[in-house]
């Protein structure tokens, strides 16, 4: 494991895993994936992971060379609450929405730090969530437009309770994918194809691939999002 040290003067720092801090207004972990034959000179997407209820920043830091080693830098976060040790590893949750300010400002201030230590394209940074995470994506990316290109929901859904009180025209903007596994009993496939339908019918670019998985991550989801961002990249070119 590499651990970076953010005062050394490192103009092309090599692919792997790196730790840092962000205060927020506490001292939150930052893990990041530079990608493979990094290059200073050009505007890499951003993805910003966020581990589902129970889940923790190193399991979605392990998915970031699957999903690609060379087209996307990743950091991935740690929710709030702590809910103990399970198989050996701590979990946590990202809270309700009484935790959504605190989460907001580390999510943002994380993101910053980012962009000021590797250099990644402002227009194409996005929310990647399994589960609890996903909800917490499509909130985060709600609240701060401006901000986010758009939402990765892997096996999660749209907070039910927010459903009415979406800003529409900021909604419109951002790109959503949908990955869901068809015999998810945690959240169940009809909640992300009710997702699917709202998103669509309010003109947001929105895809929705489904995968023969329950409440796990399917690694053609890996392959999907992607392809996904990919794409997006060469049709903004």
């Amino acid at each position: 494991m590499t651990f970076l040290d953010l005062k050394a003067p490192l103009s092309r720092p090599a692919e792997g895993f790196y730790t840092s801090l962000v205060d927020a207004p506490r001292p939150w972990p930052v893990r990041t994936f530079l990608p493979q034959g990094y290059e200073p000179r050009y505007p890499y997407p951003l993805l910003v992971l966020l581990h589902g209820h129970g889940g923790n920043e190193e399991q979605m830091l392990r998915l970031a060379p699957r999903l690609s080693r060379r087209n996307f830098i990743c950091i991935s976060l740690r929710g709030p609450i702590s809910l103990g040790i399970k198989h050996d590893e701590l979990c946590w949750s990202w809270g309700d929405a009484s935790q959504l300010p605190l989460v907001e400002s580390y999510v943002v201030r994380a993101a910053e730090q980012t962009r000021r230590k590797y250099h990644v394209h402002s227009e194409r940074i996005y929310l990647a969530g399994h589960d609890e995470g996903a909800a917490l994506a499509y909130r985060l990316a709600w609240t701060l437009p401006e901000k986010f290109a758009g939402v990765i929901a892997l096996n999660g859904a749209i907070p039910r309770s927010q459903r009415p009180l979406m800003p529409w025209p900021a909604v419109r903007g951002q790109r959503v994918f949908i990955g869901h596994g068809i015999a998810n009993s945690v959240v169940p496939l009809s909640l992300a194809q009710a997702d699917w339908r709202l998103l669509y019918a309010a003109g947001v670019d929105v895809t929705m691939r489904t995968y023969p998985t329950t409440h796990r991550l399917h690694e053609h989801m890996l392959r999907d999002v992607n392809r996904w961002i990919v794409d997006h990249c060469n049709r903004d070119c």
